[in-house]
């Protein structure tokens, strides 16, 4: 496996094309202006007013940069990844997902605690070296190579990778799609893997007589964001089923990418127009704007209900830690426990779906004690 160092460096011309684009936006004659119908053009007017006009992208370049990069192949697919060596002896190899619609950009305030721990007032014992990729077809590694990359496959090419990286052990973690990549990991169980952490594990009632009985308050609270969810999340059949017309809009729009990607960082209510970070918002559109992945990053969507990869009912028997944030979707342990090997389960005081950014703390601290168990 050739692996190439990778400095991001996005043309000039195509941040010029971006404002062109954003300057010439034809705005949609709206049914209402709240969220009732998707998201009001007045929410996404201002951020792309943002983006347009208050938004420093070389900023963000510059952060990403900051940490070594690269890009190899793996079954034909490029795959774009940070490498991250803590300065500790023994550090333990940590793997890191993120989901859609976020990006390696995700996890710039917990790479510092974790690769650092003495910088940052904790235990230098426990550090981590990290691997944190793209998955194939988001961000840098594009294009996506052909059809097949569901969450099973990934997990795969994510163990060649670390092993490639020359680890013989190591640890996983991941939010959102990358709780399903990382489970599917768990699920393989390949040698050296000590450990998964999870944000979500999607499991849900099955009819067992009296399985209701068994959840807490903060569980049975969780079911009202659960209604909510489906309520509203538009984006996931339709990612679903026809991710390839979708990214005909995403890929030629910039704010047609802004309002999709919106949807779940923000909330389908606007629950998080008073608290999401815009600016990190925006790095995160830019990412998928510059590399034209929208489609394709919609695309494990569609493989996924295609082999039930990352929601399947299988046994994952390699010990899995839980973090669960209370304004997310909330996992329920005893439904969890029918098909993984729970030994750790944290039921967060605050956090959401991102939790890598409105609540690095709390899940530096969680991975640490959950791995710490484990190395």
């Amino acid at each position: 496996m050739t692996i190439t160092p990778f400095t991001l460096a996005i043309a000039d011309k195509d941040i010029d094309d971006l404002k062109v684009r954003l300057e010439g936006t034809r705005w949609p004659h709206p049914t209402t202006d709240d969220w009732s119908h998707g998201q009001p053009l007045h929410f996404i007017r201002e951020l792309a007013d943002k983006w347009l006009l208050d938004f420093d992208w070389r900023q963000h370049e510059a952060a990403l940069n900051a940490y070594p990069q690269f890009l190899t192949t793996i079954e034909g697919q490029t795959i774009h990844f940070l490498h991250i060596k803590s300065k500790e002896p023994n550090a333990f190899p940590l793997l890191l997902t993120h989901g859609w619609p976020s990006s390696v950009a995700e996890f710039i305030d917990v790479i510092g605690p974790l690769s650092n721990p003495r910088a940052h007032g904790l235990d230098p014992a426990l550090a981590f070296d990290l691997v944190i990729p793209s998955p194939p077809g988001y961000g840098f590694s594009t294009p996506l190579a052909g059809p097949g990359w569901d969450s099973a496959r990934t997990a795969r090419a994510w163990d060649a990778l670390m092993k490639a990286l020359g680890y013989a052990r190591y640890g996983a973690q991941g939010g959102d799609l990358g709780a399903l990549i990382t489970r599917e990991l768990g699920i393989l169980a390949p040698e050296g893997l000590v450990g998964v952490h999870l944000q979500q594990i999607f499991a849900f009632p099955n009819g067992t007589p009296g399985e209701m009985d068994r959840l807490s308050p903060f569980e049975m609270e969780g079911f009202a964001n659960l209604e909510n969810y489906q309520k509203y999340a538009g984006y996931q059949p339709i990612q679903q089923k026809r991710p390839g017309t979708l990214g005909y809009g995403l890929v030629d729009s910039p704010v047609a990418q802004l309002a999709w990607n919106a949807e779940l960082f923000f909330g389908f209510e606007g629950q998080g127009a008073a608290c999401v970070d815009r600016d990190r918002y925006l790095a995160h559109a830019s990412i998928y704007w510059f590399t034209a992945s929208g489609g394709s990053a919609a695309n494990i969507y569609f493989e996924d209900a295609q082999t039930g990869a990352g929601y399947r009912e299988v046994m994952n028997p390699t010990p899995t830690g839980v973090a669960v944030f209370p304004w997310d979707y909330r996992s329920v342990r005893s439904f969890s426990e029918r098909a993984n090997n729970i030994v750790h389960w944290t039921e967060m005081p605050r956090g959401g779906h991102f939790a890598a950014i409105d609540a690095p703390d709390l899940l530096v601290a969680d991975i640490r004690a959950f791995f710490g168990g484990l190395v």
